[in-house]
Order: structure tokens, then sequence, then C-alpha cells
């Protein structure tokens, strides 16, 4: 694919796409001259990006298939043949068709019609798909994979009975248009340690990483003692890491200065984190596992919270 210049398909009308700024942008740099790794030194956006949107515009019947594309699968009926996809399917019987046809086959199809619908960029025919009462969990989640457009994505999160799969929800973490709102409401019953796993997981989209982040802060903060201290020790300490300029409130302090500490690299994470009270720094110097290593010692020793009799 490095050495396809990308063109756009005849009579295609570019106001009909969904496109983000980004995705316009570089849009506007498609002129059937300039290859994939030109239009990345154009855009400053990374190669891989690139591919990921030129692929979606193919799909979509914007762009004319690069060079190294699979032939076009063969023709079947609109019952969905044993060798067609339902993007397949897509494509051949409902691309060329006007929004307003689409967004009226989406309101009263089932089975197979229905889930290729699920591949069309516009928010309108997405709304008839989820009002469709044959609209289920095979339909969200096409949805929550392919679907490129924030609006579209808002009447998922309309059915909340879909929203609560489990699978539907990874897919959402992976969608580049997942905004911060709608991650807010997707991890709003979750607990502190499953916001930092998400935080952390390569399973997201690098935004959705960046996103969960800020909320793990502001959770934290008004979170309760007990998934404040599961967070601490489930992690060792590592999502400390993402929490500097945050402090712990007494019940936090007292429930972790009821443990008993063996890992290193909690004691390490602690003793780094500039949080941690001066109760908690006492009470790790108590523990055998720090009495035996004289660098736990002076780290915790060293710390701006430490006691004056630490210090000495």
């Amino acid at each position: 694919m490095t050495d396809w210049k990308p063109k756009w398909a005849p009579n295609i009308d570019l106001r009909a796409l969904t496109l983000s700024h980004v995705e316009g942008f570089l849009a506007s740099r498609i002129d059937g001259q300039t290859s994939v790794p030109e239009l990345a030194l154009l855009t400053s956006l990374p190669v891989e990006q690139v591919k990921e949107v030129l692929e979606r515009l193919v799909s979509e019947g914007a762009l004319l298939p690069g060079p190294e594309a699979p032939p076009p699968p063969p023709e079947e009926p609109a019952e969905l043949g044993t060798g067609v996809t339902h993007l397949a399917l897509y494509r051949e019987q409902f691309h060329q068709l006007s929004a307003d046809a689409r967004a009226a086959r989406a309101s009263n199809a089932n089975g197979a019609i229905l889930s290729a619908l699920c591949f069309d960029p516009l928010p309108g025919v997405i709304r008839a798909v989820m009002d469709n009462p044959h609209a289920g969990l095979e339909q969200a989640r096409l949805i929550a994979m392919h679907h490129h457009n924030t609006t579209g994505l808002e009447f998922l999160f309309g059915k909340p009975e879909l929203m609560r799969d489990g699978q539907v929800q990874r897919l959402l973490w992976r969608n580049p248009q997942l905004n911060e709102g709608q991650l807010r409401r997707l991890m709003q019953t979750k607990r502190l340690l499953e916001v930092w796993k998400l935080s952390v997981s390569r399973e997201a989209t690098s935004q959705t990483r960046t996103n969960t982040a800020r909320l793990l802060r502001t959770r934290f903060a008004t979170a309760p003692a007990e998934e404040r201290v599961e967070l601490i020790f489930s992690t060792e300490g590592r999502a400390l890491a993402g929490l500097s300029g945050l402090a712990i409130d007494g019940k936090t302090t007292a429930l972790l200065c009821a443990r008993s500490y063996g890992s290193m690299l909690l004691v390490q994470n602690l003793a780094h984190w500039s949080a941690t009270p001066p109760a908690l720094i006492s009470h790790l110097l108590r523990q055998p596992m720090v009495i035996r290593q004289p660098r736990l010692r002076t780290m915790l020793a060293h710390h701006p919270n430490a006691p004056a009799d630490a210090k000495k």
C-alpha cells in the first residue's frame, strides 16, 4: 500500500462523506498523484492512521481500491450467501442509494440486511438501525466497531440494554470517534481499578487512554477509601504515577496503615509518590521487609513527608 496513490471514485460527492477535521484535511490532499507516505508527510499524520482512514474511504466506496485490495466478492442473493460479508452486501445493494432510501430500509430491515446497514457512514441511517425493533447485540457490536461518527455513536448509547454488553464496550474503546463525554458514561459504574486498567490498555486508542487517565484523576479525588486502597495495592502502586498532586484522606491512610507490605515495588512507588502521608511512611518503616532493605529505608526517610524521627 505504500506505493498506492489513492484516487477518488467517479461521481463521488465529497459533501456526503462524514469526516472529522483531521480526516477532512487528509481528504483535501488526495489528488490521485500523491502516495500514502507523501500524504503522511503533508498532513503530519502517522502512516498507519493515514492507511486506516483511506481503507475506510475505500470501504465506503469513496476511493478506488488500491493495487493490493482483494478482488470484489461474487454476486450473491440478498439473503447473504456464505461467502459474502455484511460490508460487501452494503456496498453491493445500499451504498448507491440515497441517504433517505437507506434510512427507510434500515427502519424495517432484519437479519443480514440490517447488519449490512450498520456500515453506513451517516448518523441518520444508524439512528434508523437502532430504532428498528429487530436491532440487537450483533448490530450494536458492528456499529461500535465500524461506525466513525460521534453523532451516530450517540444513538447506540441510547440503548442501555445493549451498552451493558462487555464486547460492545471493548469495541467502543477501540473506536477513534469515542469522545470524552461518551467515555465518562461508559465508565461511570466502573471501579477505580477498572478505570486504571483501561488507561493503560493496548486495546484502547491513544485518545481513549489519555481521556481515561484524566478521568482516573477526577474519580480518585472523590472515590471511596476502599476503592483507593484496592487501586494502590492491586497495581502495586503503578497507578500512583498518574496521580501526582492528589492527596488521600484520613480513612484511606488508616486503611493503608492497617495492611502489611511484602511488595518491594509497592513500597518504592509509595516512596516516590509526593502525597504519601507521614503516618503511612512511619508504618512502612516498621515493615520487616523495609527493615531488611537499607535502600528502601533511605528512600522513605528522604520523602518530603517523612516524620522528623525517620530522618535521623
